[in-house]
């Protein structure tokens, strides 16, 4: 039997990377998807596709209460809408501080508001928010990023905390240097693409559909007794750091 049949699954930043990823194997594995995203879904998707900006409380409210009249229900939300931005402390701009935290991190718990009284009145429920290795290590000329990452996972773990009494899980993904749209900037550097792809212990980047393996697990039944975790999926990125140049 396929891991989530009969199963509503609702996936934010649903329309490339992580996001799409997830949508396609949910949708191989039974599920009938919800993308959801301020872009252009492909014309491929395997799903409803409904637009979306995660920013506009009001607007996240309306979709996922059309979400619920049209299922009836929602039991797995995955929170996969992001942005990156550069620079430090100093070098990034109010504007730019305040749309990364919107997005990445304001907009991730307002999906989740306004699923979750669905989830507590089914009893049941799965919230997968896709966070990153810079929320559990920090790094240069990233500050907002890796500040709105690092809120990821007190999200979660708040989540997890305040409605695991309704069967309700809440996790998190850690993924390493994906190959995304997101980070087309990394690689059109191709000697910082190969040092910082060269940081994974597993020595290379990792695909969109490698994260969305691990969230399936998430999703699924299979991860009945698992909550309040975030989990790397990066390569032995977070392992620490290799000296000694990769055996042959």
């Amino acid at each position: 039997m396929a891991r989530l049949q009969n199963k509503v699954a609702v996936v934010t930043g649903g329309a490339s990377g992580i996001g799409l990823a997830c949508v396609r194997r949910f949708a191989a594995e039974g599920a009938q998807v919800v993308g959801l995203d301020i872009g252009t879904a492909p014309a491929d998707f395997p799903g409803l596709f409904m637009t979306l900006d995660v920013r506009d409380e009001a607007q996240v409210q309306q979709v996922m209460q059309e979400v619920i009249g049209h299922f009836g229900r929602i039991d797995v939300l995955v929170n996969a809408a992001g942005v990156a931005d550069q620079g430090s402390v100093t070098q990034t701009t109010t504007a730019n501080w305040q749309r990364v935290m919107d997005i990445n991190l304001t907009g991730s718990m307002l999906t989740s508001k306004y699923t979750l009284e669905s989830m507590v009145s089914q009893r049941s429920g799965s919230i997968i928010n896709v966070g990153s290795i810079f929320g559990l290590q920090g790094c240069d000329g990233n500050v907002a990023y890796n500040v709105s990452k690092g809120g990821i996972n007190q999200l979660t773990r708040s989540m997890a905390i305040d409605y695991g009494y309704a069967n309700i899980r809440v996790n998190g993904l850690c993924p390493g240097l994906i190959e995304t749209p997101m980070t087309s900037m990394v690689r059109e550097q191709e000697a910082f693409h190969a040092f910082f792809a060269s940081q994974h212990m597993l020595n290379r980047s990792g695909q969109p559909e490698e994260v969305a393996s691990v969230a399936l697990f998430l999703a699924s039944d299979e991860a009945s007794f698992v909550s309040g975790q975030m989990i790397a999926v990066d390569g032995g990125f977070s392992a620490g750091r290799r000296f000694a140049p990769p055996a042959a």
